[in-house]
């Protein structure tokens, strides 16, 4: 089981990997924080709806056990990763509401 998370943080860094970096956005000037944003929440789902996927297998017998669980630990450090950003977001927010005019 340790194995299997393991191999399933090891994917989900190797997923953050394949983010443009800030510098290459910047220097094609095609991206803004907003496409950035709905690309990785539509990433984020992909991993969700694969486990989704996986899960409904596994109860029909069609699918490795071992391969489940290393899809609902993937979806779980990605719906952590998503929360994580969505608070400090909120917590921004609330700077900028508190600072004077």
């Amino acid at each position: 089981m340790m194995a299997s998370a393991a191999a399933a943080y090891a994917r989900s860094a190797a997923e953050m990997n394949k983010l443009p970096s800030l510098e290459s956005t910047k220097e094609a000037g095609e991206q803004d924080f907003s496409d950035l944003l709905k690309q990785a929440v539509q990433e984020a789902a992909g991993i969700g709806y694969k486990s989704e996927r996986m899960s409904l297998a596994a109860a029909a017998g069609s699918a490795d056990v071992n391969e489940v669980i290393t899809a609902v630990a993937e979806a779980e450090v990605t719906l952590q990763a998503v929360t994580t950003v969505r608070d400090r977001v909120i917590q921004a927010y609330q700077e900028i509401i508190k600072m004077p005019i």
